[in-house]
């Protein structure tokens, strides 16, 4: 058994879309030499994924979206009324318990009973995220590869036991950049070969646009698993400040990108981005060397 990314079976679609030719285009698609395909995941590979990226991950997605909703109206609420909070989850969570237990605070009994109402609702959020957290951990505890990718800095329980739930097998890619760098894995590669080439993983290298013999770089591609995408570059900015200021090849590479592409504005996302670039391939070499993270080593270039 061989699978195909959806997109590269439509454009062999021919007219309207039915059955009879949808299965004459993925007929054709499979015969192309250039075709690349995706092995089907291990049992224990699927149970993971399905387990631990589709439900877990999904529903703690779902329920940090909410609470940041809730907590976005609640500011909302409060600004109306001249009271205005430093940014932070925290810094509102502390300064709401001293205004509403405040006797002056002057809203309507129906407001501050509303304003009490969503505090709970937020605190109910909390337990349930930090159940699903315990549970994420759990499964990072039992799994050795989740336990290797939680040592990688910024990576933490969710981004390591996400990895692992949609990469698996890091032999299914042929190289590093193969999982990050979507331009890179667009290379022919033999008929019938069972490496996986999702060049949309996690397009966090820029769109090419080339034209005339001149390339020109955009922004990134976006494409692939939003979700592990998130993930990722949420860790890295977790992570930026110690690694810029330790002592190791990691460092000394994210102070010398720094020194050369952060620009005040959006483009300072772009040395953000890069690490979380590099995160992935350092995820990809320890899945597939079986190896913890060692600060102290070097780094392949890239």
């Amino acid at each position: 058994m061989r699978l195909m990314p959806p997109e590269y079976v439509r454009p062999y679609v021919k007219a309207q879309k039915n059955d009879e030719r949808d299965a004459e285009g993925i007929a054709e698609a499979a015969s192309r030499p250039g075709m690349r395909f995706v092995p089907p995941g291990s049992g224990d590979q699927l149970d993971l994924r399905i387990l631990c990226r589709q439900t877990l991950h999904l529903v703690r997605s779902r329920l940090v979206g909410a609470r940041t909703a809730l907590i976005n109206q609640l500011r909302a609420i409060l600004l109306e009324r001249g009271h205005v909070f430093p940014q932070g989850r925290r810094k509102l969570e502390q300064a709401l318990d001293g205004l509403v237990s405040d006797p002056a605070f002057a809203v309507s009994g129906r407001i501050r009973r509303l304003i009490i109402d969503a505090q709970a609702g937020w605190r109910g959020l909390d337990r349930r995220i930090a159940s699903l957290d315990e549970e994420l951990a759990e499964l990072a505890r039992n799994d050795p590869a989740a336990r290797r990718l939680g040592t990688i800095p910024g990576l933490g329980i969710p981004g390591a036991t996400a990895l692992v739930a949609a990469v698996g097998d890091a032999a299914a890619f042929r190289k590093a950049r193969d999982l990050g760098a979507p331009r890179r894995a667009l290379r022919a590669v033999p008929s019938g070969s069972d490496r996986c080439r999702w060049h949309r993983w996690l397009g966090l290298v820029p769109r090419q646009h080339t034209t005339g013999g001149r390339p020109r770089l955009l922004g990134i591609t976006k494409r692939g698993n939003r979700y592990l995408r998130m993930l990722l570059i949420h860790g890295a900015r977790a992570a930026m400040k110690p690694l810029a200021a330790s002592a190791t090849p990691l460092g000394e590479w994210l102070r010398g990108l720094l020194a050369r592409a952060h620009r005040p504005g959006n483009r300072g996302n772009v040395v953000l981005v890069a690490l979380a670039g590099k995160l992935a391939r350092i995820a990809w070499a320890m899945l597939r060397r079986q190896t913890t993270f060692a600060p102290g080593h070097g780094m392949p270039a890239g």
